[in-house]
């Protein structure tokens, strides 16, 4: 059963640099499609690791994993700090709904 989590964890890595191409190329309906994407594997992910756990080796590559995960995240939103802060100023200026 450890495949079956590290196969959940490989999916979310998958996702999540999906979700950085899309903000590179500045498609933020495309991140938030992954995103989505991301969420339902986290949810069945949590299912899974309820059931099984893994061992040292394992544990290793999921750490590799989780790593560029963050890396992803990390770079995801420093591209989106722009984008952020322009839906802020139109939100105060109440353009954000027209």
């Amino acid at each position: 059963m450890e495949q079956s989590l590290l196969f959940y964890y490989q999916a979310i890595e998958d996702s999540s640099r999906k979700m950085l191409e899309a903000a590179k190329a500045a498609d933020w309906d495309a991140v938030g499609l992954c995103e989505a994407e991301s969420a339902v594997l986290i949810e069945q992910l949590r299912y899974c690791a309820r059931q099984e756990k893994l061992d040292g080796d394992a544990r290793k590559a999921k750490g590799e994993i989780m790593r560029r995960i963050l890396q992803n995240d990390a770079q995801i939103r420093y591209l989106a700090e722009p984008w952020l802060a322009h839906c802020a100023q139109e939100m105060q200026q109440g353009q954000f709904l027209h």
